[in-house]
């Protein structure tokens, strides 16, 4: 559609025809191709990755605030735990929750009993 209309209002010898279709078709798939946009960010050292690592809270490489848990905070960014590990270079197993919360949601699971089964009594013998 682009070259038909180029041509009905340009003159153009016949020759010429088939450059100008190879050179639209560049330029549509430049356009279609999504920019790479790199984003340059400091790798934190292995004393800072240490160091964000509190028992009440975890800091953030992403804006450098404390939070209990990333994963929501990590999602207003766009990022998931994965991907938050690769940007920052951290190790596969950098937590997503700080200990002390961790531990208090353990105390309250196991405090609840939650994941254990119900005990199931023997039914009564028929008198």
């Amino acid at each position: 559609m682009i070259v038909m209309a180029y041509v009905r209002n340009h003159t153009l010898p016949a020759e010429d025809l088939p450059g100008l279709i190879a050179d639209v078709q560049t330029a549509l798939t430049s356009l279609a191709a999504p920019a790479a946009i790199a984003i340059e960010v400091e790798k934190p050292t292995p004393a800072q990755i240490k160091k964000s690592i509190s028992p009440a809270a975890l800091i953030s490489f992403v804006d450098g605030k404390p939070y209990k848990t990333l994963r929501r905070h990590l999602s207003h960014h766009g990022l998931d735990p994965h991907s938050y590990r690769v940007r920052y270079g951290l190790p596969a197993d950098y937590p997503m929750t700080s200990p002390e919360y961790s531990e208090q949601r353990a105390a309250i699971a196991r405090a609840t009993s939650l994941g254990r089964q119900r005990r199931t009594w023997p039914a009564k013998a028929a008198e």
